[in-house]
């Protein structure tokens, strides 16, 4: 629900800049405005899911979001706010969605069973996947039957959901030494977390090749180009090639329940962004709108499971105490790969059009997995059996 509601104002926000502005330049300068609190509060977030409980945080945050999606509906309402305003509000609304995004993230592997945390990993991974095809639907219904204020309050209400989850939990304080993490400066609370990831080369590893799959494979910025200069689609081609990665992402996380026995899941991340990389590859030598499509699901699908793979081999690696970092360094890596990838899709377009962009950023993918399996060893090692065991042992140490 609270998805729904992020998703509207996804929609909402860079419309109501283009109509009061009718630039595309300050449109787009909306992404760098986000950036800076997109990275600096998701860091914080994770050093206070660290160290506080994570189910009051999560009620804290909600209200946060709530005031910052009311002052944006009451700018729409009001008038036309001016665009600082809006690049502020936007700013703040990023980063309180980070924030909720690493604490929903350091919670999960407490809410259920050892052998339930990849089902529902996969689980919220395919919902979230769900909401990127509805909610953006939502926000331009509500955008043209009542305003983009209505879409801003969408936002507001639906945090409500987030906030009757978070009541029906018991408190989520993390496991481990929570009084020595609170008495240790914040800064140097993110500089162990930092150091975590640095020096678990498994964990690396897996972030490594989702910015690579990212930056090198993810041409969503060139779907209106192809859409309407190669397959002369229009609006609805574009649409229907966005909403084809997410489809395809959808479908492949409501189905991996076979991921809950797998073992090797460094090795199936691998082969799942090797898929990625080809199906993009192809999609941009397709001769159809369709064709494109349904190869743009199948990298969705890949995408999914590596997703899934991924999320359970950093969950796994890392102890409770340390998961609300772990958690912000990897919402960093996912909120910045699709923007680099946007700036190298769109500078190898300009340079050499927009087939070879998306060809050769799929072909970069595949050579840059071949870097990352003789950079990062462990990922192709992982062994969620052995990772299993691991965990038992410190469960029952520290009992």
């Amino acid at each position: 629900m609270s998805g729904l509601g992020t998703q509207a104002t996804l929609v909402a926000l860079p419309y109501q800049l283009y109509v009061e502005t009718h630039s595309p330049f300050l449109t787009g300068l909306l992404g760098a405005v986000e950036l800076g609190p997109l990275v600096s509060m998701s860091l914080l977030g994770g050093a206070l899911a660290d160290r506080h409980d994570r189910r009051r945080l999560l009620l804290l945050d909600q209200i946060a979001l709530v005031l910052t999606a009311g002052g944006l509906a009451l700018g729409a309402f009001l008038g036309s706010p001016p665009v600082v305003a809006l690049y502020a509000l936007g700013g703040l609304l990023a980063g309180f969605a980070a924030v909720q995004n690493v604490i929903r993230s350091s919670i999960l592997p407490n809410l259920v069973a050892p052998e339930l945390v990849n089902p529902a990993i996969a689980l919220n991974f395919g919902l979230t996947q769900l909401t990127y095809v509805v909610g953006p639907g939502l926000g331009g219904l509500m955008i043209g039957l009542a305003g983009v204020g209505a879409a801003y309050s969408i936002q507001g209400a639906t945090c409500l959901a987030m906030v009757a989850a978070a009541a029906a939990m018991s408190p989520q304080p993390p496991l481990g030494s929570m009084d020595d993490a609170a008495r240790e400066p914040v800064l140097r609370s993110i500089a162990e977390g930092l150091r975590f990831v640095r020096r678990n080369n498994a964990l690396l590893g897996s972030f490594a090749i989702d910015l690579l799959a990212m930056t090198f494979g993810m041409p969503r910025a060139l779907f209106a180009v192809l859409a309407v200069s190669v397959y002369h689609a229009g609006a609805e081609g574009t649409g229907l090639l966005y909403a084809s990665v997410a489809a395809g992402a959808t479908v492949a996380a409501l189905t991996t329940g076979w991921l809950a026995h797998a073992r090797r899941l460094g090795r199936i991340t691998i082969y799942a962004v090797s898929a990625w990389g080809a199906a993009i590859a192809l999609a941009g030598l397709a001769g159809s709108l369709w064709v494109a499509a349904a190869l743009l699901a199948v990298a969705g699908a890949s995408d999914s499971v590596s997703a899934v793979c991924r999320s359970a081999i950093n969950q796994s690696v890392t102890p409770d105490r340390l998961r609300g970092r772990m958690s912000s360094v990897f919402m960093l890596v996912v909120a910045s790969g699709p923007r680099l990838g946007d700036v190298e899709a769109g500078s190898v377009a300009a340079l050499g059009g927009v087939r070879f962009s998306v060809v050769s950023g799929g072909l970069a993918c595949l050579a840059g997995v071949g870097l990352v399996v003789l950079a990062f060893p462990a990922l192709a090692r992982y062994d969620a059996a052995a990772a299993a065991e691991r965990d038992g042992e410190r469960a029952a140490a520290a009992a």
